[in-house]
């Protein structure tokens, strides 16, 4: 049996490598193939096993043993489940190996823009410290978490993480999310209410027709004088020119965004040097834990469905 990995760097590295699949058969891994390359790459593959190559009837039109796509992620929009269904090809994706991962980062995310840790650290670094007249130099301002609201969009397994972290810090927790659930000390209200009503958005939803551009214009407007807006879901619900236009007018206090809508970053990005706008590339589901329990996931699916009993199966 043959399995080939078409964007392997994008999840091994020196730290977490594809072992694992070795026990199922020969295992080709390729870095990053481009989309021409593909098509020869999968050509007599059994198995193919990918993250975000697409996977539609020209990159699989060779393809005429392949009978499995593994996903390195949860989404599958990449993946053209309309040919792969009619040409009996299972595709079978990663839940919930991030959840804690992403839940952390979106609390970095907000520790940094209320703390500033790396902003003091270049202070200091830089010996403005040495020659502070006071041992503590109020140099930019800080504020506590606690009392604070946060609004967070999306009560899917993230959400909820992120929910009982700010519950710690002793913060107030609103939701909105489009069928309603139980969690305790989280009260669920209009997506409007959340907006108006929070010091801090935060957006854990998938990516769909109804959340694309959700964030724009308007509903920065909707948001509190000063709020912080943190996105570490998808690119896409936000419209980058708006949440410039927001964050340069002082309307926002600041942004914390781990995505955008073409990654990686384009030379031209908008919101490169944004006032008070902290971006990280994309990284928050990617600790080395959450890697290697994604790769074991990965593993798991090919068994079961080695075995007759396909699991996490993309219905499309």
């Amino acid at each position: 049996m043959k399995i080939v990995l078409t964007d392997a760097q994008t999840v091994i590295d020196g730290l977490v490598n594809a072992d694992i699949l070795k026990k199922f058969g020969e295992v080709d891994i390729n870095g990053l193939l481009s989309y021409e390359e593909v098509a020869d790459a999968v050509a007599d593959a059994d198995i193919v096993i990918c993250n975000k190559t697409l996977m539609n009837e020209y990159t699989l039109r060779y393809a005429k043993k392949l009978r499995y796509i593994g996903l390195f992620a949860t989404g599958y929009n990449n993946i053209d489940t309309d040919y792969c269904r009619r040409h009996g090809i299972t595709v079978c994706n990663a839940g919930s190996y991030s959840t804690n991962a992403v839940a952390q980062h979106t609390f970095a995310l907000i520790l940094e823009h209320y703390n500033k840790v790396s902003r003091y650290n270049e202070y200091v670094q830089e010996g403005k410290w040495k020659r502070s007249p006071t041992f503590s130099p109020f140099v930019y301002p800080l504020n506590e978490l606690a009392g604070k609201t946060i609004g967070i969009i999306g009560l899917g397994a993230i959400g909820q993480a992120v929910a009982r972290i700010a519950l710690a810090f002793q913060m107030k927790v609103l939701a909105y999310n489009r069928h309603e659930k139980n969690i305790e000390g989280v009260v669920q209200t209009s997506f409007e209410d959340v907006l108006r009503s929070s010091d801090i958005v935060s957006v854990h939803c998938p990516l769909n027709d109804d959340s694309k551009d959700m964030f724009n214009k308007d509903t920065f407007s909707i948001m509190k004088q000063g709020s912080l807006f943190v996105n570490t879901a998808r690119g896409g619900v936000m419209s980058e020119k708006d949440l410039l236009d927001a964050l340069e007018s002082g309307h926002l206090g600041g942004a914390c965004i781990d995505t955008l809508r073409v990654e990686p970053m384009e030379e031209d990005c908008i919101l490169m040097q944004a006032k008070n706008c902290i971006i990280t590339p994309h990284i928050a589901w990617a600790p080395v834990e959450t890697r290697k329990r994604l790769m074991s996931i990965v593993a798991d699916n090919i068994e079961n469905y080695l075995k007759g009993t396909p699991v996490n199966k993309v219905e499309g």
